[in-house]
C-alpha cells in the first residue's frame, strides 16, 4: 500500500528497495503508476477517452483546463495530445542516453529495462530506481553523463508541460514568453542556483553533487550522495526547496514556483508600497491572497504531520521527522533513511 501510494503520487518514499524487492513484473507496475501519477489521473483518463475514440463532452474539458492550469477550454484535447508526445519524446530520448550508462554494469536487456524506468522515473520526478542495493544513484555520482542527463530529464518535466510547449513555440525568445513563462523560468533558475551554492557552502559534496541535490531537491527524489550524512543547514536547504516544488501543470509537486514567486512580490510589494509586478506585468490582485493561503496551509500540514510523527515515533530526531514530512507532502521522495523503520501507523 505504501509503495503503491508513493508511486501514483509519484513521491519515491520506500519502505523496500524496489530493485531488490520486486520482480520484473512488479518494477513494470510500479513503472505505470508513476507514469499514471506523473501526467495525472485525468490526462491519463482522457487519452484512455480518445483512444477509444469517443468525444470529450464540456464537463470533461474543464476538468482538464483545471488539471492542466490552462486558461480556457479551447484547444485543451490538443493540449492533451502534446502532453503525451512531450512525455513519449523525453523519456524514449532519456532511456536511449541512459542505456549507455547502464549497459556497462547490467545485460543488454536488463539495462534497457533499468534506463527506460529511470528515464520513467526521472521525468516525472518521482525518485524511484530498480537498480538495488538501496544506494539510488550514489554510485554513478561520478558519471557526468548520468547526472546531467537525470537533472534534465527533472528540470523538463518540472518545469510543466504549458512553459515546454511555450517555449519551443516561441523559439526560445524571452521577449515573446508568457508572465508565466517567464515566472517559471526565472524561479526555476533561483531556486537551483541557489540551491547549488548553499548546499556546496554546507555539505562536503562535489559542484556536481550539489547541483545534482539541489534540482532533485525540488520533487525529484533522486539523491547521488546520502543524505542522512548532512549537516542541519543542508539539510533545512532542502526542505525548503522540497516543500517550495515544481511548476504547475508539471510533473512535481510542492506549492509551486509560481506560488512563492507571488508570495516574495507580494511581500516586497507591501514593505516598499509598491504594486506587485512580474516582468513588468502585473500580478492580479488576488494573486498574493492565494498565495498566502497555499503556503500558510503547506506549512500547517507539514508541521502537523511531523508532530503527529514524532508522537508515533519519538526515537525519530526532530529534524528527521520535519524533513521527512516535507519530502512527503512535497513528493519529492528524499528522506534521511527512516522511511523503512517506522511503524505502520507513522508509515
Amino acid at each position: 500500500l505504501y509503495m503503491s501510494t508513493s508511486a501514483v503520487c509519484v513521491t519515491g518514499l520506500l519502505t523496500v528497495d524496489a530493485g531488490d524487492t520486486f520482480t520484473p513484473l512488479g518494477q513494470f507496475f510500479l513503472g505505470m503508476l508513476i507514469q499514471v501519477g506523473g501526467l495525472g489521473v485525468t490526462a491519463v483518463g482522457t487519452g484512455v477517452i480518445l483512444a477509444m475514440g469517443k468525444k470529450i463532452n464540456l464537463k470533461a474539458r474543464n476538468l482538464i483546463r483545471e488539471a492542466g492550469n490552462l486558461d480556457s477550454g479551447k484547444g485543451v484535447i490538443r493540449f492533451i495530445r502534446l502532453v503525451f508526445l512531450t512525455t513519449v519524446t523525453f523519456e524514449l530520448a532519456g532511456a536511449a542516453l541512459s542505456f549507455l550508462v547502464f549497459r556497462k554494469n547490467f545485460p543488454p536487456l536488463k539495462a534497457a529495462g533499468v534506463s527506460l524506468f529511470h528515464s520513467v522515473a526521472s521525468f516525472n520526478n518521482s525518485g524511484f530506481d530498480i537498480l538495488g542495493g538501496g544506494q539510488n544513484l550514489i554510485p554513478y555520482q561520478d558519471v557526468v553523463l548520468l547526472n546531467v542527463l537525470t537533472c534534465a530529464l527533472f528540470i523538463f518535466g518540472g518545469i510543466g508541460f504549458l512553459v515546454i510547449r511555450e517555449v519551443i513555440a516561441k523559439r526560445f525568445r524571452w521577449k515573446k514568453l508568457s508572465m508565466h513563462a517567464k515566472v517559471v523560468l526565472f524561479m526555476s533558475l533561483v531556486l537551483t542556483a541557489a540551491g547549488t551554492v548553499l548546499l556546496k557552502l554546507t555539505e562536503d559534496i562535489t559542484w556536481m553533487g550539489a547541483f545534482f541535490t539541489s534540482v532533485s531537491a525540488r520533487t525529484a527524489g533522486f539523491s547521488t550522495f546520502p543524505l542522512g550524512s548532512f549537516s542541519g543547514a543542508g539539510l533545512l536547504t532542502v526542505i525548503v526547496l522540497m516543500v517550495i516544488g515544481a511548476s504547475p501543470g508539471s510533473t512535481g509537486g510542492g506549492i509551486k514556483t509560481t506560488t512563492c514567486y507571488v508570495l516574495f512580490e507580494g511581500i516586497r510589494s507591501s514593505a516598499t508600497n509598491t504594486s506587485e509586478k512580474a516582468f513588468r506585468y502585473a500580478v492580479p490582485t488576488d494573486a498574493f491572497r492565494k498565495a498566502a493561503v497555499i503556503t500558510l496551509l503547506a506549512i500547517g500540514i507539514v508541521l502537523s504531520g511531523t508532530y503527529i510523527l514524532v508522537i508515533l515515533e519519538p526515537g525519530v530526531p526532530f529534524l528527521d521527522a520535519l524533513f521527512e514530512m516535507s519530502s512527503a507532502f512535497g513528493t519529492a521522495g528524499l528522506s534521511t533513511g527512516i522511511s523503512a523503520g517506522l511503524c505502520d501507523a507513522a508509515k
